[in-house]
């Protein structure tokens, strides 16, 4: 269902700080022009703890009205189970494909509070979950031992895994079914997650190169790793920049460079630093991005 690359979409805002709906408009059609295989609106890229649910659902309805055929996997997470059992409910009704949920944050459940947590989500809609465990964020690790347990549930169907550890990686793997699907959290290990049995990536870069990246999956899943090592070499430095400060802070003002949105931010997010925005620059134009 998630094969390929998904993008975890930024969500524009204007200088007062209200959703630019019509920029979010463009950005989602300039990924499913650009071949992007699947679209994560509300993700933590997207800003999402700084969304009211009003917000929330207005982005994910722009990404399902601009989607084409593409799938929308709706970000669905927090630290409060009973809300995010109503958001779900929700992005149910909107006709979602499936709901990405991020742990629990700050309150920092055990390994038994984690399955509990899901299957309640899960319990309380029909919708394929993809489990985001993305422990340098969160402070909370889905242990794959868990993960075997949460794969058990029919409708827990994936996992982003954003540990940045592909021994866990690994051993989830070995542990799972086998129609339970592996999806790489970091743009970096996408190629050596695929390598080892995994089925794509839910992309930060993919924001910029949605085209690139989605062909970078694809020859993974095809087994031409040379095709896909190459452009992994090609992008690796782009990769970096999106992580020399806070994520997303880094990609949006990328993408203002490149003349699609305004970097605005909803605190405690601000724009990168002056001697970041030039390094940032000077990526751009060594990938011939912007003039």
């Amino acid at each position: 269902m998630f094969e390929g690359c998904g993008t975890a979409l930024v969500t524009p805002f204007k200088a007062d700080g209200t959703l630019d709906e019509a920029t979010f408009r463009k950005l989602v059609q300039r990924q499913v022009t650009g071949g992007i295989g699947y679209l994560v609106p509300c993700g933590t890229t997207g800003e999402s703890p700084t969304l009211n649910e009003q917000e929330h659902l207005r982005v994910v309805e722009i990404a399902l009205e601009e989607k084409g055929d593409r799938k929308v996997v709706a970000g669905c997470g927090g630290y409060d189970t009973a809300h995010v059992i109503h958001l779900a409910k929700e992005l149910e009704k909107m006709g979602v494909d499936a709901l990405l949920s991020v742990t629990p944050y700050y309150n920092k459940p055990s390994q038994d509070g984690l399955i509990a947590h899901y299957e309640a989500l899960a319990a309380a809609t029909s919708l394929p979950i993809v489990l985001y465990s993305v422990q340098p964020r969160t402070n909370v690790n889905i242990e794959p031992a868990t993960v075997a347990t949460l794969a058990q549930i029919p409708n827990i169907v994936a996992i982003k895994e954003a540990s940045g550890s592909l021994a866990q990686v690994a051993s989830i793997l070995a542990r799972v079914p086998s129609d339970f699907e592996v999806l790489s959290g970091d743009d970096i290990t996408a190629l050596p997650l695929i390598a080892m049995g995994g089925r794509g990536v839910i992309s930060v870069v993919a924001n910029v190169i949605p085209g690139q990246w989605q062909a970078m999956a694809k020859a993974c899943l095809a087994g031409d790793f040379a095709k896909a090592r190459e452009l992994v070499s090609k992008y690796t430095s782009l990769i970096e920049a999106c992580f020399w400060e806070t994520n997303p802070q880094p990609v949006k003002f990328m993408l203002e460079a490149m003349e699609t949105l305004e970097a605005n931010f909803r605190l405690p997010l601000v724009r990168p630093r002056p001697e970041t925005q030039v390094k940032l620059l000077a990526e751009l134009k060594a990938q011939g991005l912007v003039g």
